[in-house]
């Protein structure tokens, strides 16, 4: 019976090629991995990240500002790269509070949103000069409750969650019953009274979506949260100081996938924000972003440990796995598994003459980087590179799944 190949994603261009292996920073993957240590490791590349922001920043309005989403990948030496580079920094727990304070971020830069916001980590933003993106009503009386204590007027705004969604979005965070926001037509009323509790008021978080590749579909909800925005403000009765308009901006993983049109976004948003409401015209704009600015900067090396046939299928063993991988795995939210971008690092560019799939060592099924891929026949001893791997990788896997630890991480 002939084996079926499952195409790889698409690998993002301009990696180069030294001595027939795949390189960073001109450097061979071998020897960085040398440097690192050994395998497996995530390198992130500078040069890619600032390349990156310098594009979207041509792309968009010169008024916008961008936000860095850390949970993304809050790699230190990366944060400290990616601090002159972009406007703020968007977290989600009092961990990644502590993680910019330890990378010596200036925390006056950063907001704070998600469900569930402990009363020790309410305390510990309104006390750095944090913005509260506030998810509830008790969450914002809590907030009025330890700033009040601490005798300092907390940086409060109110997470929305909207009445539309974004089409097309991998993970949808807005719409319907959620638990995330404030539902939209409950947000005035709740306005007024921070506004009334003397809070200084620094206007609306609204989210959608996230992992959108349509630029239609990004563009009709821009266009939808400044619409809600203005409405909201209206109720309120003030025109909003600050509006964060989320982000949802995707990469191509997958085989068929095709890079965002941001140009086409960023003149769609440069007309609305050439005839925005009274409301909206001196507010501060941003969105913030986390995987479309350091998802593909990043590269998974991890080396191949055995090589096995069995039943005519070859197994490439690895080792590392979705411990450190989840997403590429397919369990970090894909319903049906498709392979990453994926090449044999050691013979980078070599003829596609066999069909194999890329295994961890990880004693589950689940464990595998890439199904029946067409690569470069590859031996014991060789790297295998997952691209794509700058965002949700180290940090969104669990890495102490039997005791195998974490991977190493580098900025090259």
């Amino acid at each position: 019976m002939s084996v079926k190949p499952k195409p790889v994603g698409p690998i993002p261009s301009g990696y180069e090629t030294v001595d027939g292996e795949l390189a960073i920073a001109g450097k061979p993957v071998s020897s960085l991995v040398e440097e690192a240590g050994g395998s497996p490791l995530f390198v992130y590349s500078r040069d890619r990240l600032t390349a990156r922001m310098e594009m979207l920043r041509s792309a968009m309005p010169k008024r916008l500002a961008i936000n860095y989403a850390i949970k993304a990948n809050p790699f230190e030496p990366l944060l400290q790269h990616m601090a002159p580079l972009v406007d703020g920094f968007d977290i989600a727990s009092g961990g990644e509070l502590e993680i910019l304070r330890g990378a010596g971020i200036d925390l006056a830069r950063v907001s704070f949103a998600g469900p569930g916001k402990r009363d020790d980590e309410l305390n510990a933003a309104i006390a750095a000069g944090v913005t509260l993106n506030l998810e509830s009503e008790n969450e914002a009386r809590r907030a009025l409750t330890i700033a009040d204590k601490l005798g300092i007027t907390p940086h409060l705004a109110i997470r929305v969650n909207p009445d539309f969604d974004m089409k097309g979005s991998g993970m949808k965070m807005g719409g319907g019953a959620k638990q995330f926001g404030v539902d939209a037509e409950r947000v005035p009323a709740l306005g007024r009274e921070l506004l009334a509790a003397g809070a200084k008021w620094l206007g609306l978080h609204i989210y959608t979506g996230s992992q959108a590749l349509s630029a239609e579909a990004i563009i009709e909800t821009q266009a939808n949260v400044l619409a809600l925005a203005d409405r909201i403000a209206s109720d309120i009765g003030q025109p909003l100081p600050k509006l964060n308009m989320g982000g949802g901006f995707g990469i191509p993983y997958f085989h068929g996938d095709e890079e965002l049109d941001v140009s086409a976004i960023g003149s769609a948003l440069s007309a609305r924000f050439d005839a925005l409401p009274d409301t909206l015209k001196d507010a501060h704009l941003c969105i913030e972003l986390g995987r479309y600015l350091v998802g593909l900067a990043g590269v998974y090396l991890t080396r191949i440990v055995d090589r096995k046939d069995s039943h005519g299928e070859t197994f490439l063993i690895t080792d590392g796995g979705l411990h450190h991988q989840l997403a590429a795995s397919g369990n970090f939210g894909t319903v049906v598994r498709r392979n990453y971008p994926v090449a044999i690092a050691s013979r980078f560019g070599a003829p596609a003459d066999d069909l194999a799939s890329v295994v961890g060592c990880l004693c589950t099924p689940l464990d595998r980087l890439a199904d029946r891929a067409h690569l470069p026949r590859a031996e014991v001893g060789d790297l295998v590179a997952v691209f794509c791997a700058g965002a949700y990788g180290a940090t969104a896997s669990p890495a102490a799944f039997l005791g195998q630890g974490p991977a190493r991480q580098m900025l090259a």
